[in-house]
C-alpha cells in the first residue's frame, strides 16, 4: 500500500497525490457513475459526504469529503486561558467528553508539574467517570451500528442503558453530555452523596444485560453474515495509517495507552486488553471491531467496580476533602513544546501545546483526533466492495464528526 504523507491523506481522503480531489466524469469507465452518500446522519454517522465511484453495485473508489461541522477547536484554544478551553474539548467527541477532559487536564497538569500532587481520590473519580463515559460511547457505537446493519432491538437496549449512565454523569456534573467536570488540578466537585452506591447498583444491573446484547447482536447469524470477512484491515496496514483504539486492537495488536502509558491510576487497576481473533471470519473485519467494543465494555465494568471499591474504602470521602485544592488561580506553564495522549473510546486522543511562558493562553494548541485518522483508511478498505458493505464498513469505524471537523 502507498505510504505517502498521512497529512495529505487526511485532507483529501486519497491514497496518493496523483489522484484528483474530485472525480472527473470524463475519466469514468463504461458503466461507472458517481454516487453521493450523505451528508446525512442515518447511514453516514454524521455530516460526512462520501463521493463513491460505482460500477453497478460494486464500489470502485471512495472519496470522503469533510468540513460540514466546523468546531474551530484549535483556534478557540489559542484565544482562551487554559481553564476556559475545557468546554470546547467536550464538543469534539461529544460521546466521550469525560475522557477528552481527562486527557486535556493531564496535559496541562504535567506542563505545570503538579501531576504527582493530585489526591488519589481525584484520580479514581476521574477514571470512574471516564470509564462510565467509555461505556456510554461504546453503547452508541454498538446500537447505531446495529441500525446500519438492519437490526433495531439492540439500539433500543443500549440507549436505555446509556440513559442510566447519562443520569449518573448529570448527577455528578449538572450536564447531560458536555460536562466540564474534570478541571485542571482537580474536579468541579466531589461525587454526590450516595453516588457510589447508585453506580454499583447500575453495574450489577448491567452485567446480565451485556450478555443479552452479545446474544442478540454479535452472535446473531444475520449480523455475522453482514460483518464477517467484510472491511478487513490487516495489522500492518492499520499501523501504517496510524489507526488506534478498538480498530487497531481488532486487527490483533494489543495496544492500549491505559496499559502502555499507565497514566492516572490505571497501573493500579486490573483489566485486560481484548484483541480481534478472526473468530467469525478474517482477523480485523467488521465483526472483530464490533466484538472488541463489546469486550471493552466488560473491561470498563471491571475498572468501574475497582474504582468503587477504592472510593468506598481507602480513598473514601472525608469532611476536609477539597477536589479544587490544587486548581491554580493562574495557569502559566514555562515555555515549551508538549504532547499528551490518552486512550479515548475511539483511539488515541492527543494534545500538542506550544507555550511562551509569559501568558496563560497557549500560543499553539493542536489536537490529534482518533476519528479523523481512523477515517483516513476508508478508501483503502472499500475498493471492490458492495455498496451495502460500504455502509457496514463505515459504521464499524465508530467516527464522530465533531472530532473530525474540529
Amino acid at each position: 500500500m502507498p505510504t505517502d504523507s498521512i497529512q495529505y491523506q487526511f485532507e483529501t481522503g486519497h491514497l496518493n497525490a496523483s489522484e484528483p480531489l474530485v472525480t472527473d466524469p470524463s475519466t469514468l469507465q463504461r458503466g461507472e457513475m458517481v454516487v453521493n452518500l450523505g451528508p446525512q446522519h442515518p447511514s453516514t454517522h454524521g455530516v460526512l459526504r462520501l463521493e463513491v465511484v460505482t460500477d453497478g453495485e460494486i464500489v470502485k473508489h471512495v472519496i470522503p469529503h469533510m468540513g460540514y461541522l466546523h468546531r474551530c477547536f484549535e483556534k478557540h484554544a489559542e484565544h482562551l486561558p487554559y481553564n476556559q478551553i475545557i468546554p470546547f474539548v467536550d464538543r469534539m467527541d461529544y460521546m466521550a467528553a469525560m475522557n477528552s477532559e481527562h486527557a486535556y487536564a493531564m496535559g496541562v497538569e504535567r506542563m505545570l508539574g503538579i501531576q504527582d500532587q493530585l489526591p488519589k481520590r481525584v484520580e479514581y473519580i476521574r477514571v470512574l467517570v471516564a470509564e462510565l463515559n467509555r461505556l456510554s460511547s461504546h453503547f452508541v457505537a454498538l446500537g447505531t451500528y446495529g441500525l446500519d446493519i438492519g437490526t433495531f432491538t439492540p439500539f433500543l437496549w443500549v440507549m436505555r442503558d446509556r440513559e442510566h449512565i447519562n443520569r449518573l454523569l448529570e448527577w455528578v456534573s449538572g450536564a447531560r453530555m458536555l460536562y466540564n467536570y474534570v478541571w485542571i488540578g482537580g474536579l468541579y466537585y466531589d461525587l454526590p452523596v450516595g453516588f457510589e452506591t447508585r453506580c454499583q447498583e447500575f453495574i450489577t444491573y448491567l452485567k446480565p444485560k451485556m450478555v443479552e446484547l452479545e446474544r442478540v447482536l454479535t452472535d446473531n447469524a444475520i449480523f455475522i453474515e453482514r460483518t464477517a470477512n467484510i472491511g478487513v484491515i490487516p495489522r500492518d496496514l492499520a499501523i501504517n495509517y496510524g489507526i488506534t483504539g478498538p480498530m487497531l486492537r481488532a486487527s490483533g495488536l494489543a495496544y492500549d495507552l491505559r496499559k502502555v502509558d499507565a497514566y492516572s491510576v490505571y497501573s493500579e487497576i486490573d483489566f485486560s486488553i481484548p484483541i480481534g481473533k478472526g473468530s467469525m471470519g478474517k482477523l480485523g473485519d467488521c465483526w472483530d471491531r464490533t466484538w472488541v467494543r463489546v469486550q471493552e465494555c466488560y473491561q470498563s465494568i471491571r475498572i468501574i467496580e475497582q474504582c468503587l471499591v477504592q472510593l468506598q474504602g481507602e480513598h473514601q470521602r472525608t469532611r476536609d476533602f477539597n477536589p479544587q485544592a490544587l486548581v491554580p488561580k493562574k495557569i502559566r506553564p514555562k515555555a515549551m513544546d508538549f504532547y499528551i495522549r490518552a486512550e479515548n473510546p475511539k483511539g488515541e486522543l492527543g494534545f500538542f501545546f506550544r507555550t511562551t511562558g509569559n501568558t496563560d493562553i497557549p500560543f499553539r494548541c493542536k489536537v490529534r483526533p482518533p476519528s479523523f485518522i481512523n477515517l483516513s483508511i476508508l478508501p483503502a478498505v472499500t475498493k471492490n466492495v458492495m455498496i451495502a458493505d460500504l455502509v457496514a464498513i463505515l459504521g464499524s469505524f465508530d467516527i464522530v464528526m465533531g472530532e473530525i471537523d474540529r
